[in-house]
């Protein structure tokens, strides 16, 4: 992948000491972690909760059960991605202001909030298309998120290094590159066993918000909630007010109002273009990353090239496979000693999205 803005920092301690496989679970993790937290048994499958976004509704605690929101009269109908679009983006961690400020934004976050004082710019894009099949036909679907510079930060590490999800069929995988990996990273690992790109019409799964969508004046549909990590059950519909002290995890979504134009195929009819995708990224150090906003830009249905894409796997992805260590990375103070820290020092673990119960 070309890679171009944003310079890189310098690593983190808790990145910097991974000594084991790659980045999923963690030791000093409060007790709904703890209960919460997928097997690092290499016979179990790691399944997350995703609400019907990512897998089959029995994975999570959805109400209703089918993990499809309900309408109310007045809402807007649901828009549907294009069969394979690509996009870019700006990634927004936004760590101070924004309880006052909350998602959506229509381009960086509003004044007052300043860049480098309140949040952090970087850059990356996404690649999708839903019409990819395996050479054995069994797998279908694929989709790409390419992080530069700078990692998704829903993870209690620092996000300082380039990263890629990549999910074919149900399978996903997170890639590393050798320009910024962290120590003690591989260049693959298995992020999970059951999580397929979102269908097109995936935002069924989300509740409309009219807080979200009167927040930029109307011209973009609006669709969030709170999510608890202890019970895994949505608490809030809308992103505000914010939760994140009260330790609920957000994920929205926005669409232009609009129909418009497709840009790489004019002669497609007109659709609601994707204008940004917003959650709770991990909310204290080392990724201090309360709210998250991913504001696209120039999106359209240009099918993705898989030798720059999702071929990567093939590339990276050899051997034995090990299981991502993303949501519970190895103590630092146990890979240098081989003793983990006391559990009266060790700094409280915020809940993250690997910990949200299912049913």
């Amino acid at each position: 992948m070309n890679e171009r803005l944003v310079t890189g920092r310098r690593l983190g301690l808790a990145a910097a000491l991974l000594g084991l496989t790659a980045l999923a679970v963690p030791a000093h993790a409060q007790d709904a972690a703890k209960k919460n937290a997928p097997s690092k048994n290499a016979d179990e499958k790691v399944v997350y909760s995703t609400y019907g976004a990512h897998n089959p509704p029995e994975f999570s605690n959805c109400e209703p059960k089918n993990c499809v929101a309900k309408r109310e009269a007045g809402d807007p109908s649901d828009p549907v991605w294009p069969e394979h679009w690509s996009t870019r983006w700006t990634m927004y961690r936004v760590y101070n202001g924004y309880v006052e400020n909350p998602p959506p934004y229509d381009g960086k976050p509003p004044a007052p909030l300043a860049e480098g004082k309140d949040y952090e710019a970087s850059q990356g894009a996404t690649y999708y298309d839903s019409t990819w099949t395996s050479a054995d036909g069994k797998a279908k679907g694929a989709m790409m998120e390419h992080y530069v510079k700078r990692c998704l930060p829903i993870f209690p590490l620092s996000n300082q290094y380039t990263c890629s999800f990549v999910s074919l069929g149900n399978t996903a995988y997170f890639l590393t590159y050798p320009e910024d990996r962290p120590k003690g990273m591989p260049a693959c690992c298995l992020f999970s066993d059951y999580n397929h790109p979102p269908r097109r019409d995936f935002i069924k799964h989300l509740p409309y918000s009219k807080g979200d969508s009167e927040r930029l004046g109307g011209k973009v549909q609006g669709y969030s909630f709170w999510v608890s990590a202890k019970t895994g059950a949505p608490v809030q519909t809308g992103v505000s007010p914010v939760r994140t002290a009260d330790g609920d995890i957000m994920f929205g979504y926005g669409f232009h109002s609009t129909a418009t134009p497709d840009a790489a195929d004019p002669k497609m009819e007109p659709y609601r273009h994707p204008q940004s995708f917003y959650f709770s990224g991990y909310p204290v150090e080392p990724a201090n990353a309360p709210i998250v906003s991913q504001n696209f830009e120039g999106f359209s249905s240009a099918k993705p090239d898989p030798a720059q894409t999702w071929d990567q796997v093939a590339r990276m992805c050899t051997g034995e496979v090990p299981r991502c260590q993303l949501f519970d990375p190895p103590d630092p103070q146990a890979q240098l000693t081989g003793t983990a820290a006391p559990a009266a020092i060790r700094t409280p673990r915020a809940p993250t999205w690997g910990d949200i119960r299912g049913r």
